[in-house]
């Protein structure tokens, strides 16, 4: 079987309200590439990346002169064909090559007609539980509904999601306003769904790598009554995180500073933190990221699968990660939560006590629903992208590392954005 064809179409999906974060805001959407590889047998595979346009789609594109002809079961071969270390210095191509190897599993499960679990070595568990992944909102720009800005709303947004899809552990996105504030959300928070250490309800709080070292430290002792899976990207850098770790006593963990094989090592030899945050994007598709858990494995440190924003294809790739991985000892991460709709048939997969269904079917096990692809690629031809490193209500405003430029929890402002 060869590669005959490369496809590439950007959508934006709209979210229920815009998604603020350390380094900006989710401006009501998400930007997103699906890719389509086509072979000489007629079957196609799918793929997923963040971000689109004309230069996402161009990347893509220039796949071909590299891939057209080839056997998309040689992974390893197209892994060095695009990725060559070497050659990344100059053009680092992991995330492409990310979206073109979900792609590839995808055509193989469905030619070999199995699920690509089976492929990565079968499942160990039919259901991956995840956490409820809160964000400090704005409200919608057409109807001001979703805002997440206050204590209230912030807890009672986490009890809907727990009513409404069943989630036991509730991940907080931090690193907007400044520490205090953000301290006094999520103590509210768990003081609302359950504080004791030893059961209940557990909770994760990551601002994004925006803090100092001793802000770390000292919002991290604030909070280590409560049941903690784990404290998050609290600074960037590994060293930084290795101080924190030694005076905080609760697990660390990252998806910033180990993204690769290198700073895996780095960890082993010198343990910076506790819990390796997976995530089929940024370490380069599904395959490295069992291999990464083996390591994590081998020296017993803990992993989960982390994500970057997904439509039902990555999140698809998440679900097979998954359930192949004999120590997954957390809830994963998944903004799909957030999401009005999907552009896969059957629309939005659904939750069931906080848990998703692992996909049974051939390959990746979704289908595009084509109607959605083209009504969501208009809707990107007529918005355009965002700069995801900006924040719409603080036009001058950069996001300097450590922060102290935070944002205040008193402006009710709402945000005039394309939307």
């Amino acid at each position: 079987m060869k590669i005959t064809d490369i496809r590439a179409t950007t959508v934006t999906v709209p979210l229920e309200a815009p998604l603020r974060h350390a380094a900006g805001c989710h401006w009501g959407r998400f930007v997103r590439t699906i890719v389509e590889v086509e072979t000489d047998e007629g079957v196609t595979g799918l793929g997923e990346m963040g971000g689109g346009g004309e230069s996402a789609e161009a990347a893509f594109s220039a796949m071909k002169s590299y891939l057209v002809g080839h056997d998309p079961a040689n992974l390893e071969e197209m892994r060095f064909k695009i990725a060559n270390p070497t050659a990344s210095l100059y053009n680092n191509r992991t995330q492409i090559l990310a979206a073109l190897e979900f792609a590839c599993l995808d055509i193989l499960g469905k030619k070999w007609n199995v699920p690509v679990y089976d492929i990565l070595g079968g499942k160990l568990q039919d259901q991956v539980p995840f956490a409820s992944y809160l964000f400090f909102r704005y409200p919608n720009p057409n109807d001001g509904s979703g805002e997440v800005r206050t204590v209230d709303q912030l807890v009672a947004h986490a009890k809907e999601l727990k009513s409404k899809h069943g989630f036991t552990s509730h991940k907080l996105k931090g690193g907007v306003f400044h520490p205090e504030y953000e301290l006094q959300c999520y103590r509210a928070l768990a003081a609302e769904l359950g504080t004791d250490t030893r059961s209940g309800d557990s909770f994760r709080f990551d601002p994004n790598a925006s803090w100092s070292t001793e802000q770390a430290i000292w919002f991290g002792q604030q909070i280590e009554d409560i049941r903690n899976d784990y404290f998050e990207d609290p600074v960037f850098g590994l060293h930084a995180m290795r101080r924190t770790r030694e005076k905080v006593r609760m697990p660390l963990a990252t998806n910033t500073v180990v993204v690769n094989f290198e700073q895996l090592a780095a960890n082993v030899l010198n343990t910076a933190v506790d819990v390796i945050l997976l995530d089929t994007t940024f370490w380069g598709g599904i395959r490295p990221c069992v291999k990464a858990a083996g390591v994590c494995e081998t020296f017993q440190l803990g992993v989960a699968v982390h994500s970057s924003g997904e439509l039902g294809i990555q999140l698809a790739t998440m679900l097979h990660l998954g359930a192949v991985i004999p120590n997954l000892t957390f809830a994963a991460d998944a903004h799909y939560h957030h999401l009005t709709d999907d552009i896969i048939e059957g629309g939005r997969m659904r939750y069931d006590g906080g848990k998703i269904k692992v996909l049974n079917g051939p390959g990746l096990g979704v289908k595009l629903n084509r109607d959605k692809v083209a009504e969501y690629n208009e809707l990107y031809k007529r918005l355009g992208g965002y700069p995801y490193d900006k924040d719409p209500l603080r036009p001058d405003w950069t996001p300097v590392v450590p922060n102290t430029r935070w944002a205040d929890p008193n402006d009710d402002r709402r945000p005039e954005i394309p939307y």
